[in-house]
Formats: C-alpha cells, sequence, structure tokens
C-alpha cells in the first residue's frame, strides 16, 4: 500500500502541474480549452485517490515521520472543494444583474467566454496550489 500512496502522491504532483500550467497559458492566451478540463479532473481524481490511500495506510496503523505530512496530504482536497466553489459563483459574478437571454447574441458570446475564461484562471490556480502542497506533503514523507 505504501507504493500506491507514493505513486498516486507523483500523480499528483505531475498531473496537478500539467493542469496548472495548461490552464494558464490558456487563460494568458484568452482562449477555452476543453482538454484542461480533462487533466483537471484527471488531478483532482488523483487527489482523492491519494487521501482515500493515505487514509487507508493510516487505518492499517502506518504513521507519517511528522504532523506536516497529514496537512500538506489533505490541503489539496480542501483546496480543490474551495475552487470548485469560487468556480460555481464564477457565472454570477461575471453576469451581475444582467439577464443574459435578453442580450445580442455577441454580447452573449462575449460574457460566455469571460466566464469560461474566469473558471479556467481560478481552476488552474488551485492546480498550482495543489501541485506545491503536493511537493511540500512529499517533502515531509520518508520516501525521499
Amino acid at each position: 500500500m505504501d507504493t500506491v500512496h507514493l505513486v498516486l502522491g507523483i500523480a499528483v504532483i505531475v498531473v496537478s502541474l500539467l493542469a496548472g500550467a495548461w490552464g494558464g497559458i490558456a487563460w494568458l492566451q484568452q482562449r477555452p480549452s476543453v482538454s484542461f478540463w480533462y487533466i483537471l479532473r484527471a488531478a483532482q481524481v488523483a487527489v482523492v485517490l491519494q487521501v482515500l490511500a493515505g487514509g487507508v495506510l493510516v487505518l492499517l496503523g502506518e504513521e507519517a515521520t511528522g504532523a506536516l505530512h497529514y496537512v500538506y496530504g489533505l490541503a489539496p482536497l480542501l483546496v480543490s472543494l474551495l475552487a470548485e466553489g469560487a468556480r460555481a459563483g464564477a457565472a454570477e459574478r461575471e453576469l451581475g444583474d444582467v439577464d443574459f437571454q435578453t442580450l445580442p447574441r455577441d454580447r452573449q458570446r462575449t460574457i460566455a467566454l469571460a466566464i469560461v475564461r474566469r473558471e479556467m484562471g481560478i481552476m488552474a490556480l488551485s492546480a498550482w496550489v495543489i501541485f506545491f502542497l503536493a511537493l511540500r506533503a512529499a517533502g515531509t514523507s520518508e520516501a525521499f
């Protein structure tokens, strides 16, 4: 189980880095990226699996070398949940009190792209935070 935990930790680091970079570049270029969302979801699944594997290890009586490993190991899950909450409100913040359906088609498209860009920015930033937290978790583990 230690090996699974290690492999999942590496996966969280690599896929979060990829999601953060991919989303950041797409955000900077102001272009929506469907593939970013797939990479991001893969990173989120890796985080959940990593936390579950760590939980199983704790239940089996294994202990990390220090309490910081638990903090850095659980923090990516919290960051992911908080980012999803922030992303959910992105459309509302972009629209304000505007009735989207009454707007001309080109204005609707402009607002929709702004919403997607805001969502990508939020989630790319969260991927970077998760990447750095996962690096810190790795640094507090016995594997390195």
